[in-house]
């Protein structure tokens, strides 16, 4: 854990953060010098601060709550090995051939689980970085995201894949496989392997580690696919995994708003639970598994409140 983070913004991601601070009820706007502006709150009992400071296109978080707010309000991990300066913000250069692969949507109680791959070689791995690709955690605005995604898919020679998998079939496959880390190598390996179908003389696949490295080498060695696995934290750093970041995000966003109009919230802290409450009051708890992942203590808390 850290008390101060660094990210870059442009001017148009740092408007679209401010306005999102802006809305947040626990915080206000104050002036601090040299930033465009500046903004001061308390979240569990501890003090934050996030300041835009546009001539270094930089914004600034510190306090004790620095932490939670780049959980809660920026929906960042806090990345302590990396502090001060947060999650990875540029790609690595990597312009061996291989696939990336990163999913989006596993923390968050609304919304399908999407998982992307995306191969990249000489060819490519200069135009991916020069797009701006980097791991989609440190690229705030979805518009953004969005723009940088079709960039992507338009790169000369991109081979790439994105798996939706919408809350109903989740909840079916979570219950096949009974762990959320197999249903993730599950997704994954799938991806891998049409990505493989597409580019059949690419030697080696490169995925973030999210569990056990065996996890996902026994899904893809299910599927007898020839090619080396690589898993690493951090994965995001490297530019097709970041590339893959960026598709998986957008997918995730774009389910959202065309399935719920941008209405539901994103991740599963206390708000989330408010708001699946409306929405079981709203529609029923019938309706709740078409857009709710319910292995979430979340679901208990709606349905059994009287047992969470």
């Amino acid at each position: 854990m850290a008390n101060q983070y660094t990210l870059p913004l442009s001017p148009a991601e740092a408007e679209t953060l401010r306005n999102r601070i802006a809305a947040h009820p626990d915080f206000i706007a104050v002036k601090r010098e040299w930033a465009d502006w500046c903004f001061e709150g308390v979240l569990h009992g501890a003090p934050a601060n996030a300041a835009f400071y546009p001539k270094k296109k930089r914004l600034l978080i510190q306090g004790r709550g620095a932490d939670a707010f780049l959980k809660e309000v920026l929906e960042l991990e806090p990345d302590a090995e990396s502090a001060p300066s947060g999650p990875a913000l540029t790609a690595a250069l990597d312009e061996s051939p291989h696939f990336g692969v990163d999913e989006s949507g596993k923390g968050d109680y609304f919304g399908p689980l999407c998982v992307a791959g995306v191969y990249s070689c000489p060819a490519t791995a200069r135009e991916l970085v020069r797009i701006g690709c980097r791991d989609s955690k440190a690229i705030p605005d979805d518009r953004r995201i969005h723009e940088i995604a079709e960039k992507i898919k338009r790169v000369p020679g991109i081979s790439y894949e994105v798996m939706c998998i919408g809350p109903k079939r989740y909840n079916e496959l979570y219950a096949e496989f009974g762990n959320l880390n197999r249903l993730l190598a599950w997704a994954h390996a799938r991806v891998i392997a049409v990505l493989h179908e597409k580019v059949p003389s690419c030697p080696r696949a490169l995925s973030d580690q999210f569990a056990n490295e065996w996890v996902l080498k026994k899904a893809l060695g299910a599927r007898r696919i020839p090619v080396k696995l690589e898993q690493r934290t951090k994965g995001e750093s490297d530019v097709a995994v970041a590339a893959a970041s960026i598709l998986a995000r957008d997918r995730f966003v774009q389910w959202m708003q065309a399935t719920a109009g941008g209405t539901l919230p994103l991740g599963c802290a206390p708000h989330v639970t408010k708001a699946a409450k409306q929405f079981v009051a709203a529609y029923g708890a019938e309706k709740l598994p078409e857009v709710a992942k319910l292995h979430f203590k979340v679901t208990k808390a709606v349905l059994q409140p009287g047992e969470a």
